[in-house]
């Protein structure tokens, strides 16, 4: 089969302004990569429906899945839901399962909590909806075709993705292999690293230059789904540091 894809929309205000910050993207990319499931495109879009209805439209016709975190809460800039459901072109109305669901759960809180409107936006749905319902949160986040809709709240989305993950059809793994060395400078292995890369076009080798108290140097990461490839590759960069006088380490180097 094609190996498939996805783009992942960060919706909010917040985000853009610099009050929150993501702390979604790498787990969703990771765990996406682990599935086979390569993340082609990120986008953060503010709460505006004009932008998230196109960015939607846009994005769903161009890859095999669309994740979304952000804006299905029960405020009025928590917009996603009713945009998913202008995209599709359907009704966006009271879910009645999940409308239950959350009112069993508020009754059951001490003190119990009343189901209100604000509340109730959280169980409407576009028509056609499959609800995201997880471990974390009795209100959903929900599938719609190959978008998948979920909370902007870490804990939360990592449960809702773990709940749609055995669903999703993936290809093959993406795995990698890093090496670095402590006084590398990118400067110097350029035109070689550049060389290796044309010899495995199938792979994506990056150059991350890190800063350290007890030196600074470069990571050089190969990342594909071709095991062979990922093994020579990492031999020819394993020569190349060692070509410029550095001693390769397996791994990424210690966090600062």
């Amino acid at each position: 089969m094609t190996q498939p894809t996805a783009a992942l929309l960060i919706i909010g205000n917040e985000v853009l302004s610099g009050r929150t910050q993501d702390a979604n993207l790498k787990f969703i990319a990771t765990r996406l990569g682990e599935l086979g499931i390569p993340l082609r495109e990120v986008r953060v879009i503010p709460d505006v429906p004009e932008t998230i209805i196109g960015t939607v439209n846009e994005v769903r016709a161009r890859f095999t899945y669309v994740f979304t975190t952000g804006g299905i809460g029960p405020t009025h800039d928590d917009i996603t839901s009713e945009c998913i459901s202008r995209a599709f072109g359907v009704p966006w109305e009271v879910h009645e399962e999940s409308r239950r669901i959350m009112e069993a759960d508020y009754a059951r809180r001490d003190p119990p909590v009343a189901m209100n409107e604000a509340r109730l936006r959280m169980a409407t749905l576009p028509r056609g909806a499959t609800p995201i319902l997880c471990s974390e949160t009795s209100a959903p986040g929900f599938v719609m075709g190959n978008v998948h809709v979920m909370a902007g709240v870490p804990r939360i989305m990592r449960s809702m993705f773990e709940v749609v993950a055995p669903t999703l059809q993936g290809g093959t793994p993406v795995k990698s292999r890093a090496l670095h060395a402590t006084g590398l400078l990118e400067g110097a292995i350029a035109a070689g690293l550049s060389a290796i890369q044309s010899r495995f076009p199938t792979l994506d080798i990056g150059s991350y230059p890190y800063y350290r108290e007890g030196g600074n140097g470069v990571a050089l990461v190969a990342k594909g789904t071709d095991e062979a490839a990922l093994e020579a590759a990492a031999g020819e960069i394993a020569a190349l540091i060692r070509a410029d006088g550095k001693e390769p380490v397996e791994g990424e180097p210690a966090p600062a």
